[in-house]
């Protein structure tokens, strides 16, 4: 039987938006039927796997995403008997949820198998039905994401104006967001001034070590330059804003920034116009600031 043709991808335009807003990889995606614990009925998304979290769009061509399940922590993923011969259904059971998936075709939910458990468990499946070519695929995005949380481990997570040791009791989340940036409020104002194609949201540290501020450009009738101190309150993290927004981690600022202004904001990551598809290094990234002074 042959299997059948894999979805044709977004148009690249909308997946440099995707990219830039969810500032991670894309190793797989096609339509899913997903029913979360709190929804009685399946709901039908495009979706996309980028690094370990599942992004829901409403349609293929949505540049913002409806929703987000991070699947890092999963425990397992069980297969749910279907009287649907022509479909795959799955659960992809969490520490805090259970979530139901459903898939077009059989081959299809193969795929998604693999990809799920190759990127949360870090190795590629012996389990799963599926032909040399996919297999090499699996392996490719395994190396790419086991490259990615090295990366992302590594990032610096203090002020380079700070010239004190960083102390063992100092509390500052690992991983950091894509768009964080060890820099002064000089040199973040600098970087979006100079590569506004890059995004226009920057994340770094505060006037301590302790807390952070949000550094953003906006032009509306000319270019506005913003600053938002984010207050680390041990458990979450609170935006100061004329009514303070809660939220439990840095990535979650990000998007509250991003879904608020409907994508009008977007984090400054190095642009991926010359690499597309692939997430950009750290030397790279690193390279590319010193080519561009602040």
């Amino acid at each position: 039987m042959m299997a059948k043709k894999p979805p044709k991808p977004a148009p690249r335009r909308i997946f440099q938006e995707r990219l830039r807003i969810t500032a991670l990889p894309l190793y797989f995606e096609g339509f899913l039927l997903v029913k979360r614990s709190d929804h009685q009925e399946y709901k039908h998304y495009w979706t996309e796997l980028r690094g370990t979290t599942l992004f829901f769009y409403t349609d293929k061509k949505s540049t913002i995403y409806v929703g987000k399940l991070d699947i890092i922590d999963l425990v397992c993923l069980t297969d749910q008997n279907s009287t649907e011969k022509s479909c795959a259904k799955f659960t992809l059971v969490l520490p805090k949820e259970e979530v139901h998936l459903k898939t077009e075709n059989t081959e299809s939910g193969e795929e998604w198998r693999g990809f799920i458990l190759t990127v949360t468990e870090l190795s590629v499946p012996q389990h799963v039905s599926l032909l040399p070519g996919q297999v090499i695929r699996l392996h490719e995005v395994l190396e790419k994401e086991k490259k990615r949380r090295l990366e992302t481990e590594q990032l610096p997570i203090m002020p380079v104006e700070k010239e004190e040791p960083v102390q063992d009791d100092v509390d500052i989340p690992n991983p950091m967001p894509a768009c964080f940036y060890a820099v002064s409020r000089k040199e973040a104002t600098a970087m979006l001034e100079k590569n506004p194609s890059w995004g226009n949201m920057i994340l770094r540290p505060g006037s301590d070590s302790k807390n952070y501020s949000i550094t953003i450009r906006q032009e509306i009738e000319m270019p506005r330059i913003k600053h938002y101190k984010v207050m680390n309150t041990a458990k979450n993290y609170t935006i100061e804003l004329e009514k303070p927004v809660t939220l439990p981690n840095l990535f979650s600022v990000i998007d509250y920034f991003v879904k608020e202004t409907r994508g009008n904001l977007r984090p400054f990551i190095p642009s991926t116009d010359d690499n597309l598809g692939q997430e950009p290094n750290t030397e790279e990234r690193s390279e590319k600031l010193k080519k561009n002074p602040h």
